[in-house]
């Protein structure tokens, strides 16, 4: 896993000192008369101008499509499974074989970003449910299965039952396959995504559903979208309010998801969504504005995951956002324990 540091670890602003400086007032921070520091005490957003943590050595091709094609797999099978259940058979089979590709280019990807293939299947050696590495890991090799006996029956419309089972089985899974990447995600240091532990679920999941209801849009018949342009609704909504919760909570490291490459993928994300949402309102009556809207909603869909991988390879350069949230922290413990001391000394007066 990278981004080793602990985030909530404090960081000391000690530097080198002269040869000659007293071991005393080197632990106490005082220096004697006419000593000089050799090298300037840190500030709050700087460790020496260098990146106090490792930032992910991770391809952003890889793992960034990696996020969006798991996303994509796991919401198609809820989408799949719930068009099955309510008469829609041709946009049920190509959200099944959707899924089924995706989840497949989604391994691959993992694969190739790990270098080894035989790396993927020595973590299926032990179930560490800990870790999301391994949870994920797991979860792609049951999920991988299931998407596949779902197609195939669908496409050669043998075997119903166990198809049928598949396809319950598979968007039973699916939510999980659509948001564990975020949890691996928040899991590491990297300050833009563990500060964003709590929303980036619902990001990742508001973002997957509007990807599997652009492909829905895009494949599926136009009297069998109805529910497609309704769940395309619903996911960018989920998705702009768990976006705006987690900038609120990030507070400075926010500004990794407004600035460079970052800030132009998820501005250009929203847009996308926003689009795709109208034009799906108008995909009922025409066919051509439902391909148009559902490759809007997939491009926003992966605009986000690219944006969010790239808003925390950022935030893992810039010392600032690892030192600065560190001692806002501290700040707001020390603050705690103040409170608590002087409603102690308050009650004792009592």
């Amino acid at each position: 896993m990278t981004g080793e540091t602990d985030p909530s670890a404090p960081v000391h602003d000690s530097g080198p000192t002269g040869r000659d400086a007293a071991p005393e007032a080197h632990r106490t921070g005082r220096r004697r008369r006419g000593e000089q520091l050799m090298v300037p005490r840190a500030t709050f957003d700087s460790y020496y101008g260098r990146p106090i943590i490792k930032a992910p050595a991770w391809e952003a091709r890889d793992i960034a499509g990696y996020f969006f094609l798991g996303g994509l797999a796991g919401a198609g099978s809820v989408l799949a499974a719930a068009h099955q259940a309510t008469g829609a058979p041709r946009t049920a089979t190509a959200l099944k074989i959707t899924s089924l590709g995706s989840v497949g280019l989604a391994t691959a990807a993992l694969i190739h970003d790990l270098g080894v293939p035989s790396r993927f299947t020595h973590m299926l050696r032990v179930i560490k449910p800990t870790s999301p590495m391994s949870v994920g890991s797991w979860l792609l090799a049951v999920y991988g299965p299931l998407a596949g006996a779902a197609a195939a029956s669908a496409l050669s419309g043998r075997a119903r039952r166990a198809g049928a089972a598949a396809t319950a089985a598979a968007a039973v899974l699916g939510p999980a396959v659509a948001t564990y990447t975020a949890v691996l995600a928040a899991d590491t240091a990297v300050p833009a995504w563990h500060g964003a532990h709590r929303e980036l679920p619902y990001v990742f999941a508001g973002s997957a559903l509007t990807a599997a209801s652009g492909a829905a849009l895009a494949l599926g018949p136009r009297r069998e979208t109805g529910a497609a342009r309704l769940t395309a609704l619903l996911g960018a909504a989920g998705e702009a309010a768990a976006d705006h919760a987690m900038r609120q909570r990030l507070g400075t490291v926010a500004s990794t998801l407004r600035e460079g490459r970052a800030g132009r993928l998820l501005r250009t994300a929203r847009a996308l969504t926003a689009g795709g949402v109208a034009l799906g309102l108008w995909s009922g009556r025409s066919r051509a504005a439902g391909v148009l809207a559902g490759t809007a909603l997939l491009a926003g869909s992966a605009c986000t995951r690219f944006g969010v991988f790239a808003a925390g390879i950022a935030s893992a350069e810039d010392p600032a956002h690892t030192v600065g949230p560190q001692r806002a922290r501290m700040a707001e413990r020390a603050r705690m324990a103040e409170r608590a001391q002087a409603a102690e000394r308050a009650s004792e007066a009592d």
